[in-house]
């Protein structure tokens, strides 16, 4: 954990057992086979058809490399609400800007561990964006090595088939969002209050 941030470095939101705030780490240096309990997201983007953009992951990330998994995902930072580190990341994984981002699994909550070890520990609500006029993403070779449109009860029905094919948090979170409803736009939006303490409370960076 550090107290004073350094303004060229990317940090992560520590949480604590009650998933509430307790301070910040540099997101280099947080995943590893003892990985603390941090803030995340999920967002998963969808057309005006109901089609979803699947990502693949670029093949030289340390987690999970080449795992199909969900539009994008990423660390809200010191002073950055969740909505908007999950714009930033559509833009900065996929060149796309959403319409609508809306939360509808605020208490998602998951571990997985990669073979060699390292482990994910995330305190990760998740979002579904939407964009009117679909067009073609553009990948950021540094996060994403590849991206389909598809439709939604097609990914279901193969991550309901072989939970292996996506990455573990996306297999788990298809598991919640299928509980939703089968019509992805028409999912129920939930509120704000029920999000973890840790991206309820205000974001400023502290020492």
């Amino acid at each position: 954990m550090t107290s004073t941030l350094d303004p060229d470095v990317e940090y992560v939101v520590l949480c604590g057992s009650r998933h509430e705030r307790i301070g910040y780490a540099p997101k280099a240096e947080v995943h590893h086979e003892s990985t603390p309990l941090h803030l995340a997201f999920s967002c998963y983007l969808f057309d005006q058809q109901g089609n979803f953009l699947v990502t693949w992951r670029a093949r030289h990330k340390s987690t999970w490399p080449g795992v199909r998994t969900n539009s994008c995902c990423g660390h809200p930072g010191p002073g950055e609400v969740i909505p908007d580190a999950v714009a930033r990341r559509l833009t900065d994984e996929l060149g796309l800007v959403a319409d609508r981002i809306e939360l509808v699994l605020p208490e998602f909550r998951y571990e997985a561990t990669m073979p060699n070890g390292t482990r994910e520990n995330e305190v990760c609500p998740v979002y579904r964006a939407t964009v009117t006029n679909r067009r073609d993403a553009a990948p950021n070779p540094e996060e994403v090595d590849d991206t389909a449109w598809v439709p939604w009860r097609e990914f279901v029905a193969e991550v309901e088939a072989d939970r292996t094919t996506v990455s573990p948090w996306c297999a788990l979170q298809v598991d919640q969002l299928r509980a939703l409803g089968p019509d992805p736009l028409a999912w129920p939006v939930a509120d704000d209050s029920r999000l973890p303490d840790a991206a309820r409370e205000p974001l400023e960076a502290g020492h």
